[in-house]
This record gives structure tokens, sequence and C-alpha cells, in this order.
């Protein structure tokens, strides 16, 4: 019989017909015991911070400047944003 598009004889007939295998219920997670999960959890968190690039005392020094200089910026025009609209509602309503 020769194949044609959509035989019973071509591979791809055949292997949708078998069954699908079955999933393994809990996998790797339910063979380990909680405490051995927090191990290597802990592990995994040790080996992340290692990845970290961690700045100098110089640069360290240089953006703890910069973010309290912008902190002090933006609670200026918030301030004064505020001490103008206090101004307005007072003189549009009395």
């Amino acid at each position: 019989m020769t194949d044609a598009v959509g035989s019973i004889d071509t591979p791809d007939a055949r292997d949708e017909m078998q069954e699908p295998k079955k999933a393994r219920k809990g996998g790797k997670r339910a063979k380990k015991g909680p405490l051995k999960r927090l191990a290597i959890f802990y592990r995994q968190v040790i080996a992340e911070l290692r990845k970290v690039v961690w700045p100098t005392r110089n640069q360290l020094t240089s953006y703890t400047t910069v973010v309290i200089f912008f902190v002090a910026i933006m609670i200026a025009l918030v301030t004064v944003i505020d001490y103008g609209l206090n101004h307005a509602a007072t003189y549009v309503f009395g």
C-alpha cells in the first residue's frame, strides 16, 4: 500500500494512535523533605549573593549623596506646591 496524506501507514499516524505517557505525581520535590528543600533554598540564595557586584565605598558614598540630594529637592518641590495650593484655596474660598 502506498503512503498517502493521512494514511494510517505513515509513522505520524501511528504515533498519534498510541496513548500518551502518564505524568508522575510530585516530581523531584515530593521526594525531598522540608528541611532538605530549605537547605537547598539557602544554598541557592548564597550562590546568587556571590554573583552580586557590590559597590565600592566611594560608589556607595556618591550614590547615597545623590539620593539624599534628590529627596531634598523633591521635598522642597512638594512644599512649594503645597504652599501655593494652600494660598490659592484660601484666596478662592476666603
